[in-house]
């Protein structure tokens, strides 16, 4: 279990680093030029997602490199980013799988109370 979140922490804290590209950019183009924002829209709380940006992407990663170890703190720090993903960044087409591989990693590193245990496979 600590091996599978940490795949699924450290591949869904890439797929958040490109979610987490576009939405920083898309409030710097807004910043500066007016009529994007008056087409597409403004973002509300602009801080909050530049923050969401660049640390939801870094605790899934972290996070997932630290389920081997000390799952405890890597699969709270899955949970926290997967969160803030859904928080910041909604429920979407691009953040479904970022935000589904971190809480099943939170969860899987959580549920890991001890070391996986080599066994037979046959």
């Amino acid at each position: 279990m600590r091996n599978a979140a940490l795949m699924l922490g450290i591949i869904g804290g890439l797929i958040a680093m490109v979610v987490g590209f576009f939405n920083y950019g898309y409030t710097e183009v807004v910043r500066n030029n007016v009529e994007i924002g008056e087409a597409f829209g403004f973002v509300q709380n602009e801080e909050f997602i530049r923050m969401a940006s660049f640390m939801a992407p870094l605790l899934a990663i972290a996070g997932g490199a630290m389920a081997k170890v000390r799952a405890l703190w890597g699969g709270i720090l899955l949970l926290l980013a997967g969160a803030m993903m859904y928080y910041a960044f909604g429920f979407g087409v691009f953040t479904m799988f970022p935000i589904g591989f971190c809480l099943v990693g939170g969860l899987l590193a959580i549920a890991a109370g001890r070391p996986d245990e080599p066994k037979a496979h046959f």
